[in-house]
């Protein structure tokens, strides 16, 4: 390890740590805060600050531009070295498999946001519920994306577990709704195969529920195979995302007959940001991300005035 380097343990470099994640959200060519601001603020002395400084100047990972009493600008900055240096990475959030625009536009919002704060957002998808909770618990995630009927349905089991962002109705999904093979039917009927997928929570309580009361068999499938299975007719019915516009083209559609299933379906309908309690750095994280605007660009995505990317 280098002198410089070195320096990072000393009580100039430690406080170069925390000035380093104020830097960070700071433009080029923008003026940075007083050293007497900063000092008041990180509870040290004004020669700690002006150490710290120097020592941030000296890895390069800044160039400062000192103006006399327009005050210091920030001339140039290494992003990755100032997050090496601050301590700080990526976060890593689990969403759902991006086939329809709201779930698209929803992963554009979250990148495209996580621009503006410290930890940027890297995005991974996979299918189910379940499976994004097992990667949350197995730290392979620091978040999770899903609706806030299955969120709700998991704190029920895990007592680590809290919704820190609610995006509100009707984020997720616009609605869900029963597909027919048969285009004669618009309600489950006795003697019904049903497809049911037990690893999503929001189908798998949707369709029980939905089917309350009926003599159905119930066929285990995978989310991703039903419009197969309704268009070979190994199904007759199946709960399914109304967003899938193939599905909507293709089949007949039902609205629920169950006052509970349709209770539950506007909670099924809205994403919410899942985390462990005991990750603070996580929590901090994502409360600086601006909802508002994460929601903005998922309707420009949903009606195709911007491009997605995530």
């Amino acid at each position: 390890m280098s002198r410089i380097w070195e320096s990072l343990f000393s009580k100039n470099g430690l406080a170069a740590r925390e000035i380093a994640k104020k830097l960070l959200l700071l433009d080029e060519g923008g003026r940075i805060p007083k050293v007497s601001d900063l000092a008041q603020e990180l509870g040290i002395g004004n020669g700690t600050v002006q150490g710290a400084l120097k020592v941030l100047e000296k890895l390069h990972a800044i160039k400062l531009d000192a103006r006399g009493h327009l005050g210091t600008f920030l001339r140039k900055k290494d992003t990755i070295l100032l997050k090496e240096i601050a301590g700080v990475g990526k976060l890593v959030g689990a969403m759902p498999l991006p086939y329809s625009a709201m779930y698209e536009g929803l992963a554009t919002g979250i990148i495209e946001v996580s621009e503006t704060i410290v930890n940027n957002i890297d995005l991974v998808y996979m299918r189910g519920s379940k499976q994004r909770l097992e990667s949350l618990k197995a730290r392979r995630s620091d978040f999770v994306v899903m609706s806030q009927l299955a969120a709700e349905t998991e704190m029920e089991q895990e007592d680590n577990l809290e919704i820190i962002v609610n995006f509100g109705a009707n984020t997720y999904v616009s609605t869900h709704q029963v597909f027919f093979s048969n285009k004669q039917h618009t309600k489950i009927e006795d003697g019904m195969r049903i497809g049911i997928d037990y690893t999503s929570v929001d189908q798998s309580q949707l369709t029980l529920l939905e089917c309350e009361g009926y003599t159905v068999s119930f066929v285990p499938v995978n989310y991703m195979q039903l419009f197969d299975m309704l268009l070979n007719e190994h199904i007759d019915a199946a709960v399914w995302n109304a967003d899938e516009n193939r599905s909507k083209e293709t089949f007949t559609t039902g609205e629920f007959q169950s006052h509970k299933a349709s209770a539950l379906a506007l909670k099924a309908s809205t994403a919410v940001i899942l985390v462990e309690k005991d990750r603070e750095d996580v929590h901090s994280a994502i409360k600086e991300l601006d909802k508002d605007r994460i929601l903005e660009i998922q309707q420009k995505v949903i009606n195709k005035e911007k491009l997605p990317h995530y």
